[in-house]
């Protein structure tokens, strides 16, 4: 391996802040209510973090005083992730703060690679993305002591240390070290003029805000319009319910914004593989930009099929549970477009790793964003895959929901349809201290409040008759 000693002049461990806390809070929006993100698996979400803030004895108002970081659920649930982050806290408190390449890459592999923790996955599931969600606190941390936005901080770094951050174990049939090492050394020359249109131009987003399969008609149609008229090239339509009513919905949808939109369509895991072919080959006619997630996240040969199967593109990715998944979707040429996720993950070094995966296959990463605070994250790593990795944003988009960006500090800007490059330091992950109490849950405001008011009662339903035997007509 390589030394980090040239690029990081290390102060002595004496002068460097120790972590004294890893705080953890519940943090739940009742987004359910409207139909806010409902879709043809999820119908009643809402959007919740566990969240995560790494302390420090820096001092108050240091650059490097605290880190934020949180994985994002959809409701129930969301207490079990914030008690695997809890877990964690051995493995960070009384320590040294991460605030160096060599120290963000030891991290990683202690928290994955803990044996008794790493049992309940392994690398995977719920103390995966837990381990995630402390590794992007961290991050967080160093990127605010470096005084950069993540995407930069983690872009000035040399090849040699961005291939320190990847775990290669598992990898080296699809990717080796010195193949990694070769993409991010092609990618160098053209760093600072690629960092540079991007603060001049922004990156391409899409949206997903007129789609939600629970909006009524009027809705979608008046949403999608006004996507367009903002400058997305781009919208997605959830789908998977019923094929009817898709159909119905997509040729609205068609109508509504022209032949020349993209209009993606998002099953989120909902069919078996004919089921999927077939639903696909109906709705092809509108000319759909790609069918994600059209069935299990695990299940590689199945996506390969579907891909073979009908003619619409396949994205894949946000439920994809770890690096080792993403090599075998890869190597199966099961996708098309693939999609990273910022708090599924073991955080931004295994992003890293898939951002590398998808250079080597020369297929182009569009994250998945939305939910709470997803988007102002995935910013970050999609702009480091564009200055240092990938070198391109052809085919490339990030997904944006207007949904809950007023909670965070440095929250996500859109302009013309394109994310504008974050300029303050850190990985945009800090909400507000206001938002967090009122939306902590069961003893937030917003919660007391809804909690304390009567569940409806609900009919007892009368004991069905007997099955009756059925004519045989065959």
């Amino acid at each position: 391996m390589f030394s980090l000693a040239h690029r990081f002049r290390e102060p002595p461990l004496s002068q460097r802040p120790s972590v004294t806390e890893l705080e953890v809070h519940d943090i739940r929006f009742p987004t359910s209510e409207q139909l806010d993100g409902s879709d043809a698996m999820n119908p009643d979400p809402d959007y919740s973090a566990a969240y995560v803030v790494l302390r420090t004895d820096a001092g108050e108002g240091a650059a490097a005083s605290e880190g934020h970081g949180f994985v994002f659920t959809i409701g129930r649930g969301n207490d079990v992730t914030a008690a695997a982050i809890r877990s964690l806290r051995p493995h960070v408190v009384g320590r040294p703060a991460p605030l160096t390449a060599a120290d963000l890459a030891a991290l990683h592999r202690e928290l994955t690679h803990d044996s008794q923790l790493r049992w309940l996955g392994p690398e995977k599931g719920v103390m995966h993305m837990a381990a995630g969600a402390v590794v992007n606190a961290a991050w967080d941390l160093a990127a605010r002591q470096a005084g950069k936005p993540l995407w930069q901080f983690l872009a000035e770094m040399s090849p040699e240390e961005l291939v320190e951050l990847v775990d290669f174990r598992y990898l080296s049939d699809a990717l080796t070290l010195e193949e990694a090492l070769a993409i991010l050394r092609a990618a160098e020359p053209g760093r600072a003029e690629r960092a540079a249109r991007l603060r001049e131009r922004g990156y391409p987003a899409y949206t997903t805000s007129p789609g939600w399969l629970g909006y009524s008609d009027e809705k979608m149609i008046k949403l999608a319009q006004e996507a367009v008229a903002d400058g997305f090239g781009q919208i997605k339509l959830k789908v998977g319910a019923d094929l009817d009513e898709d159909l119905r919905r997509m040729r609205l949808a068609r109508e509504a914004v022209g032949p020349d939109v993209r209009i993606a369509v998002d099953a989120n895991q909902r069919w078996d593989v004919a089921e999927a072919v077939r639903w696909m080959s109906a709705l092809a006619p509108y000319d759909p930009h790609w069918i994600e997630e059209p069935t299990s996240p695990d299940d590689v040969l199945a996506h390969a099929a579907i891909r073979a199967g009908q003619p619409v593109k396949v994205a894949t990715g946000e439920h994809v549970a770890n690096r080792v998944v993403f090599k075998q979707l890869l190597q199966a040429e099961a996708v098309d477009f693939v999609q990273i996720d910022a708090a599924r993950v073991a955080g931004v070094n295994e992003n890293l790793t898939i951002l590398l995966l998808a250079a080597k296959y020369g297929l182009p990463v569009c994250p998945h964003a939305g939910g709470v605070g997803l988007c102002e994250l995935v910013q970050h790593l999609a702009m480091f895959d564009f200055v240092a990795v990938s070198g391109s944003w052809e085919d490339r988009v990030i997904e944006y929901v207007d949904h809950l960006h007023e909670h965070f500090a440095d929250p996500v800007v859109i302009e013309s349809g394109r994310y504008r490059t974050p300029t303050a330091p850190g990985f945009s992950a800090r909400m507000y201290p206001e938002s967090i109490a009122a939306y902590r849950y069961p003893d937030g405001p917003e919660w007391r409040a809804r909690l304390a008011q009567p569940v409806p009662a609900q009919p007892v339903p009368a004991p069905s008759a007997p099955a009756q035997p059925q004519e045989d007509h065959q």
